[in-house]
């Protein structure tokens, strides 16, 4: 994997979004997201539960909320993708964190790139997980594969960044952290 070079900083899902903006009080909840990346060159992603009451059904890195007994967001996302996907923490060597990005569902997530060593088997959380599945880093890498498109919410046009995938739609904050991801990669 070429070394991560550029500094992208922050982004938000409002960065596309000049007629919505956060409320000026907008607590933000610490989040942290394991980028994992094979050694096959291989992103390891997963598909939401369509049970689950944010989010449902999008795709998504392993990942969740900073709880109490994490030290960082590290801790957090490495403790959220063994509990996500079975992905054993002592197989991911921590390669970096990328710019942190906030969330419209008032998240401050921040993504930890982590190099997947050997190949560990993943099992998704039934409750959680619907679906594990990997897309080349070459892809993602490609900023020509991203297309910016939009739909209302909230009686608004509401644009965000996909990058599609055979039968996946990857796309929102998922899709934002990939595109930083590639810039750096560039």
């Amino acid at each position: 994997m070429a070394a991560l070079s550029k500094d992208t900083g922050p982004s938000s899902d409002f960065d596309l979004n000049a007629a919505i903006r956060p409320p000026r009080q907008m607590t933000l909840r610490g989040a942290g997201v394991l980028v994992p990346v094979r050694e096959d060159g291989r992103v390891i992603l997963t598909k939401r539960s369509s049970s689950l009451s944010q989010h449902p059904g999008q795709v998504a890195f392993p990942g969740g909320r900073i709880e109490d007994s994490d030290a960082d967001p590290t801790a957090a996302a490495l403790r959220e993708a063994w509990e996500e996907i079975a992905l054993p923490p002592d197989s991911v060597e921590v390669l970096g964190q990328l710019p942190v990005h906030d969330t419209v569902t008032n998240y401050r997530m921040t993504p930890v790139l982590g190099l997947v060593r050997g190949t560990p088997d993943l099992v998704p959380e039934p409750g959680e997980v619907a679906e594990i599945f990997h897309v080349p880093l070459d892809v993602l890498a490609d900023l020509g594969n991203y297309t910016t498109q939009s739909r209302d919410w909230r009686g608004t046009a509401r644009h965000y960044h996909t990058v599609p995938w055979g039968p996946y739609y990857i796309w929102g904050a998922t899709a934002r952290i990939l595109i930083r991801l590639a810039e750096r990669l560039s």
